[in-house]
């Protein structure tokens, strides 16, 4: 079956919020909520098209269009390959022309549906929070890390890996249980990278694979949260097969953890990401002042290891 590229907008406003529109009783799946956008024509790119199907279906002029997530689904009258772009600034009244209804979505806390089925999981990934934090206790020390990570779920961090190759087996599993507990009583998930038993052992959220074991792997592994480390498309493509919830990239920048590794720079970051197929963290020597350059590069967010302690202004 023939490939259909479609550009899909998650048209964000600044509390976050999302816009949906639901489908017109002529057309497949009436009455199902949907991101706004349509197919890419010919001679098009998908910005193209996005920027031409917003001035068409909404009325406004998009100034700002960030790549965030490429997926594919086969529908029973066609197949499509959908790229979605946050849109976060855009000129013009809203005036639909197209769908039954608009309505204005938090993330996480979705009220409409159904959702087209292509869109749904998208709802999942709109969830994620910008900020994946990565612990480093075997540097600083156990305590100095708790204490560091119950400040920073304190000032709205949501998202943790616990990544320790320099404690010893017996002190990973004190560390992680403590780490997961302080997770969980704050309202945070957390994932222990490398090491699935101890994910289990410990109550973890999730697995993060090393970009090594992504390798190795050749389906989901049974946790609710997934994630891999990825330095090249061919690793991006391979954490989208097997069903990954999100993927860190890089280095960026050279960093301490990884000395002697030259960091890509954001011109291969973009590049080499383009539009992911899943989210995407940009990780190497990042803060989150990094944050708006990372999402215009593609990323859904940024992590980070001592920044992350260093810098507790929320997740």
């Amino acid at each position: 079956m023939k490939i259909t590229e479609v550009a899909a907008a998650v048209i964000e406003r600044p509390d976050g919020s999302f816009l949906l529109g639901q489908r017109a009783p002529d057309t497949f799946y009436p009455g199902y909520w949907e991101f706004p956008g349509g197919k890419v024509e010919p001679g098009e790119t998908p910005r193209q098209a996005l920027i031409r199907e917003l001035q068409e279906e909404l009325g406004i002029t998009v100034t700002r269009a960030d790549p965030w997530l490429r997926r594919e689904h086969r529908y029973e009258h066609a197949h499509v390959r959908l790229y979605f772009y946050k849109v976060r600034e855009w000129s013009g009244e809203l005036h639909d022309h197209v769908h039954s209804a608009l309505t204005w979505q938090q993330p996480g806390a979705t009220s409409v549906s159904p959702m087209l089925p292509a869109n749904g999981p998208v709802l999942t990934a709109l969830a994620l929070p910008d900020f994946y934090a990565i612990t480093y206790a075997g540097e600083i020390g156990i305590d100095a890390q708790l204490r560091s990570l119950t400040q920073a779920l304190n000032a709205g961090v949501r998202l943790v890996q616990i990544r320790e190759p320099r404690l010893d087996e017996a002190q990973r599993a004190t560390f992680a249980h403590a780490a997961v507990a302080l997770c969980h009583h704050a309202g945070a998930r957390v994932l222990v990278n490398g090491d699935a038993t101890l994910a289990r052992d410990s109550g973890a959220d999730g697995l993060h694979l090393t970009s090594a074991q992504l390798t190795l792997t050749t389906t989901r592994p049974d946790f609710p949260l997934v994630a891999a480390s990825c330095h090249n498309r061919e690793d991006l493509e391979k954490a989208a097969a097997i069903g990954c919830d999100f993927t860190v990239f890089g280095p960026v920048r050279a960093t301490k953890s990884h000395p002697g590794v030259i960091g890509l720079g954001w011109g291969s970051f973009t590049d080499t990401v383009a539009v992911p197929p899943v989210p995407t963290f940009a990780l190497g020597g990042l803060t989150r002042a990094d944050l708006d350059v990372a999402r215009q590069a593609g990323a859904h967010g940024v992590a980070a290891i001592r920044a992350a302690w260093a810098d507790q202004n929320g997740g």
